[in-house]
């Protein structure tokens, strides 16, 4: 039998990782955001959005957050995905349908993908217990990168995963085919010829 755990000892000169960052409550994310580079930087990553390492999405709000954070993970381009957000409650039901959706969804997202999706949405009462969580008192950006980190490192042990070949990415579908889109692709026809279908001509 063996130990499996997520290591920091490791070149990590090869992981790469996508950040997907809700827009809304930019004062908060924005912090949050600062704190994940500043780990991932000190960890030997580089975060330069035009160098090879790391890829940042911007999306509207933290519902959108799990969609995006799915497609990524379905590219296999990635060791790991960091969703940063904040919800804040109001005086409204508003806040329990997005933060609800926003965790059910990150979640099903790793697990429906074997692709380490971390959660790093913050869920607070108040706009001050958003920012004593992203930066005032601590910033729990640094633990989401860490989080990514020890599971791109674990998931790579498990799996054996290769490294990323620039050249599979035009290969790769962004969604899985389904079983009619195989049985197309292995017998060698195209959608239109498997289905034909008369050309109707518009009346004059």
């Amino acid at each position: 039998m063996a130990v499996f755990e997520g290591n920091f000892a490791q070149d990590i000169s090869e992981f790469r990782f996508a950040l997907v960052i809700g827009r809304f409550n930019d004062l908060v994310t924005g912090k949050l955001l600062s704190g994940c580079q500043d780990c991932l930087k000190r960890h030997g990553v580089d975060i330069n959005p035009n160098g090879s390492q790391v890829d940042y999405i911007w999306v509207p709000g933290s519902f959108e957050v799990p969609l995006v954070a799915r497609q990524l993970a379905l590219s296999d381009r990635y060791d790991a995905i960091i969703c940063l957000g904040a919800v804040i409650k109001g005086q409204t039901p508003h806040f329990d349908y997005v933060a609800n959706e926003a965790a059910k969804g990150i979640a099903a997202a790793g697990w429906q993908t074997g692709v380490p999706v971390i959660f790093g949405i913050l869920t607070t009462d108040t706009m001050q217990q958003a920012l004593e969580r992203a930066g005032i008192k601590s910033n729990h950006g640094w633990n989401y990168a860490m989080n990514a980190l020890e599971m791109a490192s674990l998931m790579r042990q498990l799996k054996g995963k290769q490294t990323y070949n620039p050249s599979d990415e035009d290969t790769t579908p962004a969604l899985p085919l389904s079983q009619s889109e195989h049985s197309i692709l292995d017998s060698g026809l195209t959608p239109e010829s498997k289905n034909p279908q008369k050309s109707i001509s518009p009346s004059l």
